[in-house]
């Protein structure tokens, strides 16, 4: 994997307009380089097309929830290895566990600074089950 972040594809998958543009913005003011999407269906099209090294995804949204989303990506052996943080408003113990029960890393709860979402790419950007080590 190369260190540079600008070769780091991070998805933030939401269907609030204003979390993905945020994200965004502080995702590229880091020099990551971006990926959106409004859905869990355009979601997994996007993975399978890009291969992000990171995925950001919400956990209520309209045809399928982030919960079922993340389920999906995670029992592909191809995308198993990219790290999933959940996005939620919710910051309740029982969500949080259903994150970890579908395979998330990690949960952050909206609304979401700079620093914190930063901090999460960091953590997760480096680890062993890092998405690279699932990209063929």
């Amino acid at each position: 994997m190369s260190t540079a972040n600008g070769s780091f594809k991070v998805l933030v998958v939401d269907d609030s307009n204003t979390i993905r543009r945020s994200a965004e913005i502080f995702l590229k003011q880091a020099g990551y380089q971006v990926l959106l999407s409004e859905d869990g269906f355009d979601a997994l099209s996007k993975v399978n097309d890009t291969l992000p090294d990171m995925i950001f995804c919400d956990i209520l949204m309209p045809r399928l929830d982030g919960y079922q989303t993340v389920a999906i990506i995670k029992r592909s052996p191809r995308y198993a290895g990219i790290p999933v943080i959940m996005l939620s408003s919710k910051d309740g113990v029982f969500d949080k566990a259903r994150g970890k029960m579908v395979g998330a890393e990690a949960y952050l709860t909206k609304p979401f600074t700079k620093d914190q979402l930063l901090q999460a790419v960091d953590q997760y950007r480096n680890t062993p089950s890092g998405a690279n080590a699932a990209h063929p």
